[in-house]
């Protein structure tokens, strides 16, 4: 398949950074902490009882307990801890947005020194450091009960493990060829390094009980009523699949691609400096996609990165860190504007955009009537992901109760078709975070347990 971005120069013939400025361009963003550093940070805790930053945590990790653990140098108590609420606990020490949740919540905020207890890179230090045996975690007695997973995402890969705990047997269908799903294709190669994502997969699987099947996609050779009939549960992990459009003329023109296929390919290349670099590119959006866009791309060798918004800066869903990061990396951000043309060259490229300035009025957003455009020779689209329809095609799937878009779940994750169950990104409620779709997997994995004895015992 022919890239939008064939035409465009690699980052070796920008030849604005050498492989070794690149390879330091995309090293840890937050390098970890030392056993010292770690040490004193986990001292300067209060092992509150009713601890405020357990109640922000959206998978319910006991906190407390695993800094007091770490206090006390049990690096695999602290890990166990941590794992038994959350089994990505390491990618999520890396990826959560601990900011706006635990740590803003942590008491040491409202201290002298007004400054939380830096829990995510305590989180981070416990599951790199740890030192098992074997697998922490023991599956229970067979219960000869065989479960259908869709989707080797966060929420899947939470529910099958949970699963596997609990004795059942899980199939995994994955429809890429690696499993992991946003923590291996989606996120910034700064933020999770040294192919993390495939460690931390190979770490849960160690639970036994658990076989993915690679290249399964729900829609395509993949149908709900197969599994359905073929399962005793089953758990639709789908996430979002399809980038929402621009809807302006010029929307499939060679330079405009959406952020996340450009995020891909980055994650997934050994040679940074072959990818396709823009000079001058457009970020449409404002989540930490976009700012994920935005700072790669500039950290590429790109000489100007302009991210566009089309309301203001306090309504942006990246966060303050997020902001920061691409400010400090050079990216400017254009608020009050949305796309309104689509400029392409003689040839027919991407040449720039034309934007219309906005306002809020009457709480709805409206345009001045006042136009500008950004010289641009890439636009990527952070607009956000929707819900891939195709997947739920079959006479079974399109039973599914939808809210809106997405899968409608009660509190229990369970769907309106009696044995199937869904959660992360595909279901309405939550946040569309990691730490949530792992908490959904674990959640469904459990309903679904339950409801499989309650059957056994009525028979």
């Amino acid at each position: 398949m022919t890239s939008p971005l064939n035409h465009l120069p690699s980052a070796k013939e920008v030849g604005t950074y050498d492989p070794a400025t690149l390879a330091s361009n995309f090293s840890d963003l937050h390098p970890p902490l030392t056993h010292r550093q770690a040490m004193i940070e986990s001292q300067r805790c209060l092992y509150c009882f009713d601890a405020p930053c357990v109640e922000a945590c959206p998978s319910e990790i006991d906190i407390p307990s695993f800094i007091r653990q770490i206090s006390e140098n049990n690096i695999n108590g602290a890990a166990e801890t941590i794992l038994e609420a959350n089994i990505l606990g390491g990618s999520c020490a890396r990826v959560c947005p601990t900011e706006i949740l635990c740590e803003r919540s942590c008491v040491r905020n409202h201290d002298a020194e007004c400054q939380p207890v830096l829990i995510g890179l305590l989180q981070r230090h416990a599951t790199d450091n740890m030192q098992f045996d074997g697998h922490p975690f023991k599956r229970a007695a067979t219960t000869g009960r065989h479960i259908a997973v869709v989707g080797a995402g966060p929420a899947g890969l939470s529910c099958a493990h949970r699963l596997a705990m609990l004795g059942h047997q899980v199939t995994l269908f994955e429809a890429e060829q690696k499993p992991g799903g946003l923590n291996e294709y989606g996120i910034a190669r700064y933020k999770m390094t040294d192919d993390f994502a495939r460690k931390e997969v190979e770490f849960l699987l160690e639970i036994g009980g658990i076989d993915i099947q690679y290249g399964q996609r729900l829609g395509d050779n993949l149908e709900l009523a197969a599994l359905h009939q073929q399962y005793d549960s089953v758990f639709l992990g789908l996430g979002l699949g399809t980038s929402r459009a621009l809807g302006l003329t010029g929307d499939e023109a060679p330079g405009l691609m959406p952020a996340v296929d450009y995020i891909k390919t980055l994650r997934q290349t050994d040679d940074l400096g072959s990818l396709a670099v823009a000079k001058r590119c457009i970020v449409i959006g404002a989540g930490n996609t976009a700012i994920d866009m935005a700072t790669q791309m500039a950290r590429l060798g790109a000489s100007e990165v302009t991210l566009v918004y089309r309301r203001g800066v306090e309504a942006m869903s990246a966060t303050d860190h997020e902001q920061e990061i691409a400010k400090a990396n050079g990216v400017r951000m254009v608020t009050w504007a949305q796309p309104d043309d689509i400029l392409l060259d003689s040839q027919g490229r991407v040449a720039g955009m034309r934007f219309a300035k906005t306002r809020e009025q009457a709480g709805q957003l409206t345009a001045t009537g006042d136009t500008f455009e950004i010289a641009a020779d890439a636009i990527f689209k952070a607009i956000g992901q929707g819900f891939e329809g195709a997947s739920l095609r079959d006479a079974t799937a399109a039973e599914l109760a939808r809210d809106g878009e997405r899968i409608q779940v009660d509190d229990m994750l369970r769907t309106s078709l009696p044995n199937v169950y869904a959660g992360g990104d595909c279901v309405k409620p939550g946040q569309d975070l990691t730490v949530q779709a792992v908490q959904h997997g674990k959640l469904a994995a459990h309903a679904i347990h339950q409801a499989l004895v309650a059957k056994q015992e009525a028979a």
